[in-house]
């Protein structure tokens, strides 16, 4: 058993004493006393292996005992033996100076521990990257074994958010120590900083050797619906939706994933501003270079419906080239207002190849043209000038629609309903549904046109009316429209002539209306016809004039001239 000395001061060994032998002995108390007071429980000191038992290692610190370690704190080799032995050197924590039963308890795991702490103190101090192991995942990150445990938060494991941090499980990583209390035995790692440096140390080298055209590899950063950002090692560069297919652009998120290595092509680099913009379809050649060779106009191809619109289809023909067929080419006979009720995405359609304008990517296709054009028979089978049957099908301002025959529709105009274009609305006299005749006027093949007539039913009233209706031809007929500037009157079927309001009468009249009604019987003479714009001027006023003179002849005897006077003719008498 160890032996005990009883607490004094400084003071108590001073030698008071006269006898040699008493002050030596107080020298020597002494000398044990100071050199027994310098170990303490809780320090590191070094010390010296002296035997080793089957429990037990005995350890020289330069105390009055030796101290004991529990073999087990040692470990051992791969024969199972324990990595100690007599002579060996190592730094010891005193756990007790003495235990209940007088002996120095040492303990060398904890002056491992405490070595560790010092050796990470220093790597604190530095600012210097530490290698770990991932040995557990808790709520908000990870626990990394330094040598001791220390926390990584989730928000400093990457430099994108980590989601899953089971792969991480076992792995060693590199850190820095952003907070650290040896006192608490706290330690706060961060992997961000590393890869952050990493990546800082990285970019000038990449500023210095990108240029444009170059093929580069980076890895997903982040994914919105206009682009993919990608971290090229220090340098973001910006893939937009356009440049991802040379087909239809489709959403990034459903095609790319954070985290995943990617390899594109540099389009744009702004040194000022440092952007960079990527493209991934230029790293394979433009489809649309070869479609004037591999899509003549004029070819049948293959395809598949990818999108349908109220105005088309579009059709994948191959990666990157999509031909459009218009509702107007779906059918020669039917108007197509929904293309749905004819293609379904996904179904693979034959179409015929109508124009390729390859610098703007687009190609033109053709459904109804695999077939026969059956407006290419209506030449044959409807003849200009012929009379057809058809059904009205639909009226408008301007005219009429007839369906002559399932999908075939003809327009009758409204200045060909009628000879003398009165008809202000068809409506009034028609209804859908209607059969009625018509008269074949034009067929337009390539348009698709079909003009048919009414009024063609019936001669033309104007034929020959420069004859019938010569200037000094007196015409009887009825006020069919009266205006402020004169009065229409029907001196024909279809036909009709203007009594101006100046060629009412001699006198100045105001009003047309004063003086004439509609359905009114009246006399006129024929003072002009224009046959090129269909119009005959007439006049009650002329007309009037031209009887007066024929009763003054009548009444002169018909002897004298038009032009004499009623004077000259009494003057004769007397």
């Amino acid at each position: 058993m160890a032996l005990k000395y009883p607490e004094r001061s400084d003071e108590s060994f001073n030698v008071t004493s006269q006898k040699p032998e008493d002050a030596e002995f107080e020298q020597l108390l002494k000398a044990v006393y100071e050199k027994e007071k310098k170990f303490k429980a809780g320090e590191v000191v070094p010390g010296r292996v002296i035997s080793v038992t089957k429990e037990h290692v005995l350890v020289d610190i330069g105390f009055k005992a030796e101290g004991i370690i529990e073999i087990e704190q040692f470990g051992k080799d791969s024969d199972g033996k324990f990595q100690v032995q007599a002579g060996d050197e190592l730094l010891v924590y005193i756990e007790a100076v003495e235990d209940d039963n007088g002996n120095l308890i040492l303990s060398k795991e904890k002056a491992d521990r405490y070595k560790i702490w010092d050796e990470i103190a220093e790597v604190y101090e530095k600012g210097a990257i530490i290698e770990g192991t991932v040995v557990d995942k808790v709520k908000g990150g990870l626990v990394v074994d330094i040598g001791v445990k220390a926390f990584l938060p989730g928000s400093q494991i990457g430099l994108l958010p980590v989601k899953d941090l089971d792969s991480f499980a076992h792995q060693t990583i590199k850190c820095k120590i952003v907070k650290f209390n040896k006192r608490r035995g706290n330690i706060v790692l961060s992997r961000r900083a590393v890869m952050e440096q990493e990546r800082d140390s990285r970019k000038s080298e990449i500023l210095s050797t990108i240029e444009e055209g170059q093929n580069v590899e980076g890895i997903i950063k982040n994914v919105t619906d206009y682009g993919v950002f990608i971290d090229l090692g220090g340098m973001d560069g910006l893939l937009h939706v356009t440049d991802i297919s040379w087909g239809r652009a489709e959403n990034p998120q459903k095609m790319f994933r954070i985290g995943d290595p990617i390899k594109v092509k540099i389009l744009k680099y702004d040194r000022e501003k440092q952007r960079v913009s990527l493209g991934l379809k230029q790293l394979s050649e433009d489809p649309w270079s070869s479609v004037a060779l591999k899509f003549p106009p004029g070819s049948v191809v293959k395809g598949k419906v990818v999108s349908l619109t109220n105005y088309g289809a579009f059709i994948s023909l191959e990666e990157g080239v999509e031909g459009l067929i218009h509702v107007s080419e779906m059918s020669w006979n039917k108007k197509v207002k929904n293309p749905n009720k004819l293609l379904t995405v996904g179904q693979e359609v034959e179409s015929k190849v109508l124009e390729v304008d390859a610098e703007n990517k687009k190609i033109s296709l053709g459904l109804k043209q695999l077939e026969a054009n059956p407006w290419e028979s209506l030449v044959y089978k409807y003849p200009i000038g012929s009379t057809v049957k058809g059904t009205v099908s639909n009226i408008t301002d301007f005219g009429i629609f007839v369906t002559v025959e399932d999908g075939i529709d003809g327009l009758i105009h409204i200045s060909d309903l009628s000879w003398t274009g009165k008809i202000k609305n068809p409506g009034e006299l028609y209804t859908r549904g209607q059969e009625i005749d018509a008269k074949v006027l034009h067929i337009d093949v390539d348009h698709e046109k079909f003009s048919l007539g009414t009024k063609q039913l019936t001669p033309d009233p104007w034929e020959k009316a420069d004859k019938r209706f010569a200037p000094g031809t007196q015409v009887n007929g009825k006020i069919v429209r009266i205006t402020d500037f004169g009065a229409f009157v029907e001196v024909a079927p279809d036909l009709e002539g203007l009594i101006h309001i100046s060629e009412i009468s001699e006198d100045k009249i105001e009003s047309v209306s004063s003086i004439l009604s509609e359905g009114q019987e009246v006399q006129a003479e024929v003072i002009n016809i224009d046959m090129r714009e269909r119009k005959l001027s007439l006049s009650i006023k002329s007309l009037k004039r031209r009887e007066g003179k024929q009763e003054m002849k009548k009444y002169l005897g018909g002897e004298e001239s038009l032009s004499s006077t009623l004077g000259e003719h009494f003057k004769k008498s007397s």
